[in-house]
């Protein structure tokens, strides 16, 4: 509800977005993305502004407070245009479209994302946040208003921005157009995209590139696979030392769990503190995998930590996963405005209250805590006298720091943290994005299944097969093959996109290799064929974002052609296409997934750091196929043991198959029996655990 009682609502009253029903109360008229809007902007002839954001976003909210909730800038707003309002997550295809256009014409892009059109919807001017009066080389938003809305009534100003708006159009069309030479891959591109992450590598704080510093989960993807295939021990240092410094900063939740979304500074320590369900999957699959290669604790403590982030935190009652955490919350119960972090942060006379004074000063030396504040590198001055937790000092340096055994120090850790997370629960909570997004639930199905395997906590296996469930349930339909974008209270709504197709057929294949249950791999297929119905490109190769059957107002049809923060489709749905043909023995798979890598050929060899997920898929292909098989009875203790065995290692190419008693893979003599292959030819089968071991090491 609004702070002004008598605010009437808007259009954006009756949508089941989170982000849009935020500014459901803001005097502008706001209306979302479709039909009704665009025939207003029509008939009345007026610019569009669409103005995209989503629900946890801290500039989004920054802007409606000082712009879309002011009476004056509302009103001019309403004068000149029509005002759609989009929530990014909903509607990823629109977001990209105008996200390539503000990038191009500023350099730039982030969110809110304000993009001025004309009634046809091309593009004629946008930028991100505005302020309210002019400043850091911003123009107020309320003069770009009246400039756009003014030259838009002048008849000579108008034909000239209908004119650019073209011209911009065709622009984008061509330069959102993968290149049309294909390039059949090899070895050395995967070579080149390890040096090309070696040159913009942070050897002294982890990470590639400089300050903001995002977790990246796709490159661990590749330069863990890339050191699998070659042994080479500096692409493994690279990534485990990387997931090593974030561990230790306060981009990670160091008494929740989880990761913010991206680190302000370049030591990790200062995040921008909304928790993103994407990020935290795919790096709970990283700490995972970097615990199958090295066996470190602190990887699996990291590892399942974030997994029951989300289980306590992000998971609704029927088993979907939640969005997104906000950065913003009220300081305590009687503040009036929320802050950045309010929920994170600590003075430092708080934790040795909550902790008490010994375990209080244990607890600050570990953790960074002093008084006056440990933010120093806040680029805002927001923290000012907080502390932002972060591991300053190891345990062996703390418990020699206070006399202690190791084994004390820990327990009064434990004891501290578990107090101060408990006052922590009683403060007023970030606001929650509860909508449930399928293809972020697909890489959450990933990150459970593979917790499963890695670490064989049936929790996370049963976390796995109940958001399978609940996406099945509420956001498919069985008849048409159709997945939905994203449901809440009931509600189901938009077309999936490329993605969700994707990283919910990749969740469905993990699940499989996890509980061995028919019905995720059948399912995987079923949706892998309606993907490719609806968004491969037959000619070319590739995965277009929206399907054949698009929203007719979208100017354009745009494949994705970067794995950033979430991978492409086409990465990913290349890799699924190459798992699943060995399963199936299907050549349309094996053919769709090389002709997708061929199509994203010249930007593979070009510049393969920005399609770290593409290179992975690419090593798969160049890998000859590897398939174990298991022939036991299903929960079985032999069975589970050669099972163990074989999810302790990190092998990133093979699949995974428990024989049937229809199988030609037998036990032997009654006994669990391993069939370990390589392009269809088998190794000796064997029971013994040392064996199966020794043939993995092998691979």
């Amino acid at each position: 509800m609004p702070a002004d009682a008598s605010a009437k609502p808007n259009r954006l009253i009756h949508e089941k977005s989170p982000y849009l029903l935020q500014h459901a109360y803001n005097p502008v008229d706001w209306y979302p993305w479709g039909p009704e809007a665009f025939e207003k902007a029509r008939k009345e002839n007026k610019p569009i502004l669409v103005s995209i954001g989503y629900s946890t976003c801290h500039w989004c909210h920054v802007m409606e407070r000082e712009s879309y909730e002011v009476p004056e800038t509302a009103a001019l707003m309403n004068q000149y245009l029509v005002n759609i309002k989009v929530d990014r997550e909903e509607r990823p295809d629109v977001d990209k479209i105008y996200m390539t256009a503000v990038s191009a014409m500023t350099g730039q892009g982030g969110w809110p994302l304000n993009m001025f059109l004309t009634p046809d919807l091309k593009p004629i001017f946008g930028g991100t946040y505005f302020p309210p009066e002019a400043k850091w080389g911003q123009p107020a938003w309320k003069d770009v208003v009246m400039q756009i809305g003014q030259s838009w009534r002048d008849p000579e100003s108008r034909k000239k921005m209908l004119e650019a708006a073209s011209h911009i159009t065709e622009s984008l069309k061509k330069y959102t157009e993968v290149s049309h030479d294909p390039q059949e891959g090899n070895a050395s591109w995967l070579d080149e995209g390890f040096k090309s992450f070696k040159e913009v590598y942070d050897a002294q704080r982890g990470g590639f590139g400089h300050a903001p510093k995002f977790p990246m989960p796709v490159y661990h993807n590749f330069l863990l696979r890339y050191y699998a295939r070659t042994k080479n021990k500096e692409a493994l240092d690279m990534s485990l030392h990387t997931l090593r410094e974030m561990t230790k900063g306060g981009i990670y939740d160091q008494l929740g769990g989880g990761f913010a979304r991206y680190s302000t500074d370049e030591n990790w320590h200062v995040p921008h503190f909304e928790k993103m369900l994407y990020d935290n999957a795919q790096l709970a699959v990283n700490y995972l995998e970097a615990y199958q290669i090295t066996h470190e604790d602190d990887f699996k403590r990291v590892a399942e930590e974030t997994l029951a982030y989300i289980q306590r935190d992000m998971t609704h009652p029927e088993g979907g996963f939640y969005s997104a955490e906000d950065a913003d919350s009220l300081p305590s119960a009687d503040a009036a405005d929320k802050k950045e972090g309010a929920f994170y942060v600590w003075e430092r006379q708080e934790v040795l209250g909550i902790a008490g004074d010994k375990a209080g000063e244990i607890f600050s030396f570990r953790y960074g805590v002093r008084e006056g504040g440990n933010a120093a590198n806040d680029p805002h001055g927001e923290f000012e006298n907080k502390n932002i937790l972060y591991i300053a000092h190891s345990i062996p340096e703390t418990a020699r720091q206070f006399t202690m055994p190791e084994s004390d120090t820990e327990l009064l850790l434990a004891q501290a943290k578990k107090k101060l997370l408990e006052a922590r629960s009683r403060l007023p909570r970030p606001h929650l994005d509860d909508k449930i997004v399928s293809g972020w639930n697909g890489l959450m199905i990933s990150a459970f299944a593979k917790g499963y395997q890695a670490l064989g906590d049936k929790t996370s296996l049963e976390s796995a097969e109940r958001a399978a469930i609940f996406l099945k349930k509420n956001l498919y339909d069985p008849k048409t093959h159709v997945l939905y974008r994203r449901w809440r209270e009931g509600d189901r709504q938009a077309h999936g996109i490329a993605d969700d197709y994707a990283f919910v057929s990749q969740g469905l294949i993990d699940l499989y290799e996890a509980d061995f249950n028919p019905e995720w791999l059948d399912w995987s297929i079923e949706l892998t064929e309606a993907q490719n119905k609806r968004f491969y490109d037959a000619e070319k190769g590739g995965f277009f974002m929206t399907s054949v059957d698009q929203d007719a107002n979208l100017l354009f049809r745009v494949k994705e052609d970067t794995d950033n923060v979430e991978p492409s489709a086409s990465s990913v749905a290349a890799l699924n296409l190459l798992r699943l043909a060995q399963y199936t023995d299907r050549k349309d798979f094996q053919d769709m997934a090389e002709k997708t890598l061929k199509c994203f050929g010249t930007n593979l060899k070009e510049a393969p750091r920005a399609l770290p997920q593409m290179l992975v898929a690419l090593d798969f292909a160049l890998t000859e196929p590897r398939q174990i098989v298991i022939a036991g009875k299903p929960g079985a203790a032999d069975t589970e043991t050669l099972l163990k065995i074989l999810h302790r290692h990190f092998i990133p190419v093979k699949t995974i198959v428990l024989a049937g008693p229809d199988a030609p893979e037998k036990p032997l003599e009654g006994k669990a029996a391993a069939y370990v292959c390589v392009h269809h030819i088998c190794k000796q089968p064997t029971s013994d655990p040392k064996t199966l071991e020794s043939l993995l090491l092998a691979f």
